[in-house]
């Protein structure tokens, strides 16, 4: 199952960029913590623990933005990821 951060958090930032791309967490997801900017084509994985890139390409300027998001919201994320994935 895929849920979309608006799903779970109430942040002024978007989880959606460009109206194409979006940041995912997974439930049953393998280690370590992180999250998939998806959309347009592409799966990229950014670690929560790190907040970098580290696997698949994406835009430079989405992957910024969602690199962005990440790091504002990243200890509600893993606070989320510790739940799903106990």
């Amino acid at each position: 199952m895929h849920r979309q951060f608006g799903d779970i958090f109430r942040s002024p930032l978007p989880n959606r960029f460009r109206d194409k791309y979006r940041i995912e967490l997974r439930e049953r997801d393998h280690l370590p913590p992180h999250v998939h900017l998806t959309g347009g084509g592409v799966d990229v994985v950014i670690s929560l623990e790190s907040v970098v890139v580290t696997q698949g390409k994406a835009p430079a300027k989405v992957v910024q933005e969602a690199l962005a998001w990440v790091a504002a919201n990243q200890a509600d994320l893993l606070k989320e990821w510790m739940k799903w994935h106990r």
